[in-house]
């Protein structure tokens, strides 16, 4: 396998491109930082969708869709908003063969147009909350592409509320944060996420507040994997998005935006992606068991179809791979690179002794496993899979973060994971001084390790690191 992906020690930015590539998870589209994604890699990006959205409609919010052009006029409104997106912005002058009497921007994020909208739909205090959520593609113009990481267009979910008051907004926030991202981050991609406040320095254009859950990839690097925001009424008042008061008064919302995008894509591969391949999560894996037809005759393609019909009504997600044309040998390095988590292996030899080979993906084992044992076998393997994904990322997590006293230790320590370091020993100009050096302030946290409500707060402790 060796010679399929480069080794993760020895180039682990080579090794995500191979694995990418010979995963067939993904390609660069025909213009500079884009991407095309594969049916591999849009069948996990599906699973994820499927979770996160069960999540967000659990939470009380509503799908919608709002359009790809937005009129320049509507970023100006808000002043930081425009300022922090600018450089990224991709701008339509010319439509239909003629000059467009005002510039329109292709979506970056649609705080503005939803906003604008929700000033239509709002009047009175019984039509909050506003709960919306919309899945679409974005375009913001990346300099430095890598595929799923920073694409010029990725796809994604953005939601955006509306309330009556800051502390309903806030709840809210935090509502998303943790029931729909950490929860799907912890316990369906198995990544242990670190969640946050962003600083001021690194909150989201426009926002009073940022909240994020951050995870470490395989090389020590911090990803920001998704992020919810309070945005106070700077948008309610930039579009006068208002409401009669039960007292009768005319008073400005709150309202909050929050997302994920195939950004997790990326996570997953440098979170549990080892020199064989990706390893996806049970609960996550479009193809969670993965019968394969070793050689043909002697009656091992009838019971092949057996195992996978006995699979599915157990209510395993499986495939059958009965293409014996192709060698076994190839088939199975490429059930190991797309990481389907288990592997049934069905050959004359086994099946005359009455056994099928049980492959864990996550681990390597191969268990000569009767025939009739296969299904429960499988299951049990997924679940204490699932788990083991999670506990060996939380284990390379803690390892690799060192408690440090000053900014220059954290910056150090920065070379190979995460530091935790008082941000009081930081603070604005320490900040300033890591981003110089390549290193970020990931997010604060309490001593307690909850997520605090401003960087004022007192004795909040900092996750240093570098990140993608």
């Amino acid at each position: 396998m060796a010679r399929v992906l480069t080794p993760r020690a020895e180039d682990f930015p080579r090794w995500y491109q191979d694995l990418i590539a010979k995963a067939k998870l993904a390609d660069n589209g025909p213009v500079r930082g884009t991407m095309v994604i594969r049916p591999a890699g849009y069948a996990i990006w599906e699973r994820m969708q499927a979770e996160m959205d069960t999540r967000i409609k659990a939470a009380g919010a509503e799908n919608a869709y709002f359009p790809l052009f937005i009129p320049e006029s509507y970023l100006k409104r808000e002043a930081q908003h425009v300022e922090g997106f600018s450089p990224e912005l991709a701008v339509v002058t010319h439509g239909g063969g003629k000059q467009l009497a005002e510039p329109v921007v292709v979506r970056p994020t649609s705080e503005t147009v939803i906003g604008e909208f929700m000033a239509k739909w709002i009047d009175s205090y019984r039509d909050l909350p506003l709960l919306l959520n919309q899945w679409a593609n974005v375009v913001r113009w990346e300099l430095r592409p890598r595929i799923f990481l920073r694409t010029s267009e990725f796809l994604w979910q953005e939601g955006h509320t509306a309330h009556a008051t800051r502390e309903d907004a806030r709840a809210y926030a935090r509502q998303i944060l943790h029931e729909a991202y950490e929860d799907l981050m912890v316990n369906v991609l198995a990544i242990p996420v670190v969640v946050g406040l962003k600083t001021t320095r690194e909150r989201f254009a426009g926002a009073t507040a940022t909240y994020t859950c951050e995870g470490m990839m395989g090389d020590g690097k911090a990803l920001q994997l998704g992020t919810s925001h309070e945005l106070g009424q700077n948008f309610a008042k930039a579009f006068d998005i208002s409401y009669s008061s039960a007292q009768g008064g005319r008073e400005h919302v709150w309202t909050t935006s929050w997302g994920t995008s195939t950004r997790m894509l990326g996570g997953l591969i440098m979170a549990h992606g080892d020199d064989n391949g990706l390893r996806v999560p049970p609960k996550l894996a479009p193809i969670q068991a993965y019968v394969m037809v070793v050689k043909a005759g002697e009656g091992v393609g009838e019971a092949a179809a057996k195992l996978r019909d006995a699979l599915r009504d157990a209510g395993v997600r499986v495939a059958l791979d009965d293409r014996t044309d192709t060698p076994f040998g190839r088939r199975a390095v490429d059930a190991e690179l797309r990481g389907y988590p288990v592997r049934v292996e069905v050959g004359p030899r086994d099946l005359a002794t009455g056994n099928a080979v049980v492959v864990r993906r996550t681990n390597g084992s191969k268990s000569p496993t009767p025939v009739a044992d296969v299904v429960g076998a499988v299951l049990a393997a997924l679940e204490a899979d699932q788990r083991a994904l999670h506990d060996e990322a939380l284990a390379h997590r803690e390892s690799r973060t060192v408690e440090v006293a000053t900014l220059a230790e954290a910056i150090e320590a920065a070379a190979t994971g995460w530091a935790r370091v008082p941000w009081s020993a930081v603070g604005v100009a320490g900040e300033a001084e890591a981003n110089g050096q390549g290193v970020t302030v990931r997010c604060l946290l309490r001593a307690d390790g909850s997520v605090p409500d401003s960087e004022d707060e007192p004795d909040l402790v900092a996750i240093v690191a570098r990140a993608y």
